[in-house]
């Protein structure tokens, strides 16, 4: 049996800012585990986190059927998040997604790696937010 994931002090703290934050916040662990996502998330993501739970970089990418804004995929390694994850580094792009209630939403997503040291990668941030839809004030 699988022990707990031991998760590092910035991965805790990082999950603690994010519930306080009013902007949808996601967080991953280095190894691409979703950590948590905040109640701002929810609303776009479509579901809450704990009916979500936590899954891997390539469930949660699968989950939300992210496309570019012409319709085409969007692979995990050209998504803010996994460029942050792969790459580690910031990254920002608008794209499209279907959330877990089915309903599509255009998003603009900022994402960076959280490092403790420059050669300790903890895991990442993503902040996002709901494109204004013509005529929406």
């Amino acid at each position: 049996m699988e022990g707990r994931r031991q998760k590092n002090l910035v991965l805790i703290l990082a999950r603690e800012f994010a519930s306080k934050l009013a902007t949808a916040t996601f967080v991953s662990d280095a190894d691409g585990y979703l950590v948590f996502y905040n109640e701002p998330a929810e609303a776009i993501l479509g579901q809450t986190f704990a009916q979500a739970g936590g899954m891997h970089a390539e469930e949660w990418a699968g989950q939300f059927q992210v496309e570019e804004l012409d319709g085409s995929p969007l692979p995990l390694d050209k998504m803010p998040g996994g460029i942050a994850l792969l790459e580690r580094r910031p990254a920002h792009h608008t794209f499209r997604i279907t959330g877990l209630d089915g309903v599509k939403r255009e998003i603009s997503v900022t994402a960076f790696p959280l490092l403790t040291r420059t050669d300790e990668f903890v895991g990442m941030v993503s902040i996002f937010w709901q494109a204004q839809q013509d005529g929406a004030s």
